[in-house]
């Protein structure tokens, strides 16, 4: 799909590696530029037995990779020449910076990931704990701020400077002009937040939402236990919450409840008002019923369901989106392909080793074999 765009990544961590691996994973050529002995990210966990990071292998498959000293003028000098040829730089790095490389590539794209928008630094848990998301988040009745463990905003913001980097390729390829993009990782949580309609609540209503656990904000959700096992459980429309009394055989019960409290369940709103009240209705009925029971019965109605998994046994489940790969440094182990889906097949790729595409990509760039000797004795080379 991307074949033909290239894109030069110098980056760590979540947000700018999974830019550009996303890019690449769509066929784009992305090379990704270390410092010798690798980022900060290089040896992050989770690591294999033998130090290897799984970690740094997710979020580089299918990309390039160099090492080069930026530290050096022979280093900062290939670093413009790579940037030229690809005519793309992600980053969340200091360097390269816009200035030093727009002034010989007229038509750059340079998208940069910041943490805010004047230049501090910023991290996705800073960015949570400032957004407000862990004072919601936890079980009912609980005091102190509960993180996630999801990098979201991390995740956003990689897939924001994918997007970035697409439309500026587009308004290069209609005008024959570079961008200068910055892409602030605060202010993607800030967007988020004030979309989904958090910040608008606190604004108009005057109240932050409260903690609730496990339920759904402004829905009928929760997770059920069974004999053998905890299910999650979702009822979005009046067909779900209707298929979920007539299967849990508590339409008496129900109504009863809807005349006593006046309330009205073909109403969401309602339905989450009173959503303990209905939930110690429906609890006898999953109670008494394995998982298989529970599922099977589940999967003849229109109400949205999972059990709850751990990823081991996810492992165990057979998706067509993983595939086994030989990953060099890890060994045979099983990946995610792209999750986009542009019909066909879809592959599967490794990431590289830190730096094992160096020789190959300078000698792309036209540096012939005694060249790249020198300058790897110099050390602009890792």
């Amino acid at each position: 799909m991307l074949t033909g765009l290239r894109v030069l990544e110098v980056s760590s961590f979540v947000a700018a590696p999974l830019g550009g691996m996303t890019l690449a994973q769509l066929g784009a050529e992305v090379i990704r530029v270390d410092p010798p002995g690798g980022a900060a990210d290089t040896g992050r966990w989770p690591l294999t037995g033998n130090g290897a990071s799984i970690y740094w292998a997710g979020l580089n498959k299918a990309k390039r990779s160099v090492t080069i000293d930026q530290r050096t003028p022979e280093g900062r000098d290939l670093l413009t020449r790579l940037a030229r040829r690809a005519g793309i730089v992600l980053t969340n790095a200091p360097r390269p910076r816009y200035d030093d490389l727009a002034a010989e590539i007229p038509s750059l794209i340079h998208v940069h990931i910041t943490g805010h928008a004047d230049g501090r630094p910023a991290v996705d848990y800073t960015v949570n704990a400032e957004t407000g998301f862990p004072q919601i988040t936890g079980p009912q009745g609980a005091t102190a701020p509960v993180n996630h463990v999801l990098p979201a905003w991390d995740i956003a913001c990689g897939l924001y400077a994918a997007i970035a980097i697409l439309a500026a390729e587009r308004h290069r390829s209609r005008t024959g002009e570079g961008s200068r993009v910055r892409v602030p990782l605060s202010d993607v949580a800030l967007a988020t937040a004030g979309n989904l309609g958090f910040l608008g609540e606190a604004e108009l209503n005057g109240v932050d939402r409260p903690r609730i656990g496990n339920h759904l904000y402004g829905s009928f959700a929760r997770d059920f236990q069974v004999k053998d096992g905890r299910l999650m459980l979702v009822t979005l429309t009046n067909r779900h919450f209707t298929d979920l009394v007539a299967l849990t055989a508590a339409s008496s019960d129900v109504a009863d409840l809807e005349r006593l409290t006046r309330a009205d369940f073909t109403v969401e709103g309602d339905r989450y008002r009173h959503r303990e009240s209905l939930a110690a209705l429906f609890e006898p009925w999953f109670a008494t019923r394995t998982m298989a029971e529970a599922t099977e019965a589940l999967a003849r109605t229109s109400v949205l369901w999972s059990p709850y998994r751990t990823f081991s046994e996810l492992l165990q489940q057979d998706h067509p989106l993983l595939h086994e790969v030989d990953q060099p440094g890890l060994g045979r182990l099983r990946v995610p392909a792209s999750p986009i889906d542009p019909g066909g097949e879809r592959r599967a790729h490794t990431a590289p080793l830190l730096g094992s595409d160096t020789d190959s990509v300078l000698t792309d760039l036209g540096l012939d074999a005694e060249t790249i000797t020198r300058l790897r004795t110099t050390g602009a080379l890792g």
